[in-house]
């Protein structure tokens, strides 16, 4: 009886939300069903067969992807706008009742009781670096959380990357692995063993820690030029709408999570190559003379993969950092950062801290302009493709700007 009066409520509070022009409403519909009922998530995810992708980077773009994958069983719940934590996981489950799959993104430090909760099918561990902080903590810790967490849950499928040497300590000891070669572009969050503290060596793909058996394991899935390859050898061409090498790890995951719970490789493969948006990331958008491409990157794992992604020709490249809460407000990431090759792009340093990154900037030896506001950062390049890269609250304050452009 309280869930329902729980989920009633939260229903109201969404559509007065959306009345009143304060946007969706999931959030306060989700806060609002578990202050009611601190039960609630429990109770939604009874019955489902649900998939929990989590990791530092490219949980949107996974979960989206795993949800397409997951549509050629059936009708799938997942989060719309990449609201991943207790609110947002619960509006998500509640406007897709009786719907018996779920393709769910997690925030790393809330995996642990929302497996509790939901008690999924599958786990995707995408990969592990330092993010925020001033919020999240030191890595090692996550870690050590998120391997206590994954061993209450036995049954549960893990699909683990295992190029990244943290996720392949969390889920090293898990009965039930499925080992995806997803690649692994930042590797300095794990130079020594989690486990031992004894140092990692890389031997080309293959890496080991000195003085114990910890050691990459056989992956089960892996990419080879174009292909996909499965646990039993057959090839599948891989042919994705994203960008990035990071992208095929992700769809590589997703397709293994899908196939975990029955899927057919051939239409998992296909499915998980139709994702083209996720909430903006990536999308084109004219402004003026510019043709402005939008990433997002939030952390320097993240950063380092999404600088990878400009395109050398183009006209000009906005770089936009905030320091919010939300993008964690200690800036000092910024000098793990490459941001040395750019020579030939203009290169335009904005947002909230326009000044600190400018600053980073010189240090690298990158001749650039600095001109806070983004939209008028993209009018000062050159005619033609610009490309934008931004931090959280700096992406979403710019397409917030672009929905009343013009």
């Amino acid at each position: 009886m309280r869930g329902r009066i729980a989920l009633r409520a939260a229903a109201a509070a969404s559509w007065a939300s959306q009345k009143a022009g304060r946007g969706k409403g999931s959030m306060i519909g989700g806060l609002i069903a578990l202050k009611i009922d601190p039960t609630i998530m429990d109770q939604l995810g009874r019955g489902r067969r649900t998939v929990l992708v989590t990791g530092t980077n490219g949980k949107s773009t996974t979960t989206r992807m795993t949800t397409a994958a997951l549509s050629t069983l059936g009708q799938v719940a997942t989060q719309a706008d990449g609201a991943n934590m207790d609110a947002g996981i619960v509006a998500a489950l509640s406007t897709h009742q009786g719907v018996p799959l779920a393709a769910i993104e997690v925030d790393e430090l809330h995996l642990p009781h929302v497996s509790d909760s939901l008690n999924p099918a599958a786990v995707v561990l995408l990969n592990l670096s330092r993010d925020q902080l001033d919020r999240v903590g030191e890595i090692n810790m996550i870690e050590r959380k998120l391997r206590a967490g994954l061993a209450k849950h036995p049954d549960t499928v893990v699909i683990a990357n295992c190029d990244d040497v943290l996720v392949t300590s969390i889920a090293y000891d898990h009965p039930n692995v499925v080992w995806v070669a997803a690649g692994s572009g930042w590797a300095m969050d794990a130079t020594s063993c989690p486990r031992s503290g004894e140092p990692i060596i890389w031997e080309g793909e293959h890496w080991r820690s000195t003085g114990t058996d910890f050691q990459r394991p056989q992956p089960d899935w892996h990419l080879e030029g174009n292909d996909l390859v499965g646990p039993d050898g057959e090839r599948h061409l891989l042919e994705l709408a994203l960008p990035g090498r990071a992208n095929r790890g992700n769809a590589a995951q997703a397709v293994a999570a899908a196939v975990a719970l029955g899927a057919e490789t051939a239409k998992a493969v296909v499915a998980a190559g139709t994702v083209r948006e996720i909430a903006g990331r990536y999308r084109t958008v004219q402004v003026g003379e510019h043709a402005a491409r939008l990433l997002l990157a939030k952390n320097p794992a993240g950063w380092q993969e999404a600088l990878s992604m400009i395109e050398p020709t183009a006209a000009g490249l906005v770089i936009a950092v905030n320091g919010q809460v939300p993008d964690g407000e200690d800036l000092s990431w910024l000098w793990d950062v490459r941001f040395e090759h750019f020579e030939g792009v203009q290169v335009v340093a904005s947002g909230e801290r326009a000044t600190d990154l400018a600053v980073r900037l010189t240090y690298a030896g990158v001749e650039h302009t600095t001109v806070p506001d983004p939209l008028r950062a993209i009018a000062s390049c050159p005619p033609g493709q610009v490309e934008v890269l931004a931090n959280y609250t700096a992406f979403r304050d710019l397409n917030r700007d672009l929905e009343n452009y013009g």
